[in-house]
């Protein structure tokens, strides 16, 4: 970034170049103010001139990325998410090229909709599958074992636009490949060695990472941020690889932290204007992925004959194909769906 083009104090640019101009807004405002020594008021305003800057002049990998999956997602191929409204909301579903993130608070869902996908993949092409397996790689939480055993008895309620034949010949659970990465380095081995392999094989269609934050948290310090967005941008490099050249939805699970300026994540567009929140990672990862997509939870919850949820909201943050847009979901026995404003799921509301 270009700082002598920004509406800045020459004192707050020289202390944003001594700390390496090209990844300082990668951190929280605490953290900037101990990388360059500035004080809090001077952290605001460089995060709200360079928001304001990065707004009129989009990133360049973004631009990149948009140009180089047009055709990808011009030719229509998508992985549906096991719901009408959803499917909506998404253009018929997750594209089949480049890395889609969904990020939110713990409790919003992103697990149960990235179970949810690994079972919609494994449906032939006309039922928005795309005949094949998935590989969910776990690197925090012990696989939810028992959640995906139901979803797969509830299928038949979830997907009433399928044949019983069919959803009865589908052997689900021996087409999920679940792997465990404690750290950054079986993470790459994951990548680089068992995932290209059940990928040209054909076994799997879909790769979840569940969480991409977890890691790149635990491993490095805040003195390390350098390393730590190098090994970020290798990761992203590696899912990016995976996903053209096997045609290949990749689904990376991120999750929330605290902004210390509201307007800025508002100017970025990286969380609902309402809340305080936005993905982890920073700036680095935001410009490696194509769609972002959040989830979060609201105040109310809906009944529909002896279940309740809690009502969450999934939205489209950005993607070069979509436009910003939202839909209330709920969390039923058989999965994730969607809610229409006008349905009598409303019939009870707290």
């Amino acid at each position: 970034m270009n700082w002598d083009h920004l509406e800045l104090d020459q004192r707050v640019v020289s202390a944003v170049r001594r700390g390496n101009n090209r990844q300082v807004l990668c951190f929280s405002g605490p953290d900037l103010q101990r990388l360059t020594g500035l004080s809090r008021s001077d952290v605001q305003q460089l995060l709200t001139a360079a928001a304001t800057t990065c707004r009129r002049h989009p990133p360049v990998s973004a631009l990149l990325l948009y140009h180089g999956e047009c055709r990808r997602l011009e030719s229509g191929l998508r992985l549906g998410v096991g719901c009408p409204v959803l499917n909506e909301l998404l253009r018929g579903g997750l594209p089949v090229g480049g890395v889609t993130e969904l990020s939110g608070e713990s409790g919003a869902g992103k697990t149960q909709l990235a179970l949810q996908l690994c079972l919609s993949v494994q449906y032939p092409t006309e039922h928005k599958g795309l005949n094949s397996g998935a590989v969910y790689i776990s690197t925090e939480d012990s696989f939810p074992i028992r959640r995906l055993q139901q979803l797969i008895r509830e299928q038949s309620s979830l997907r009433s636009d399928v044949p019983p034949s069919l959803i009865s010949s589908l052997q689900f659970s021996d087409h999920i490949y679940i792997e465990h990465a404690a750290d950054l380095e079986s993470l790459q081995v994951c990548l680089s060695r068992r995932v290209p392999l059940l990928l040209a094989r054909g076994l799997v269609r879909l790769v979840v990472v569940d969480s991409v934050a977890a890691l790149f948290r635990s491993e490095f310090q805040a003195a390390d941020w350098l390393e730590r967005n190098k090994q970020l941008i290798a990761f992203s490099s590696t899912l990016h690889h995976l996903s053209q050249e096997f045609t290949t939805p990749v689904l990376c699970i991120n999750q929330h932290r605290n902004l210390l300026v509201i307007y800025f994540n508002q100017i970025y567009s990286c969380s609902p204007l309402s809340s305080n929140v936005s993905p982890a990672l920073g700036l680095a990862w935001a410009n490696q992925v194509m769609v972002r997509l959040m989830m979060w939870r609201l105040q109310e919850t809906v009944v529909r004959g002896d279940q309740s949820s809690v009502l969450r909201k999934l939205e489209v943050v950005f993607a070069p194909h979509l436009a910003r847009d939202s839909r209330d979901t709920a969390v039923w026995r058989e999965g994730v769906q969607g809610v229409y404003a006008e349905s009598d799921l409303y019939g009870q509301v707290w």
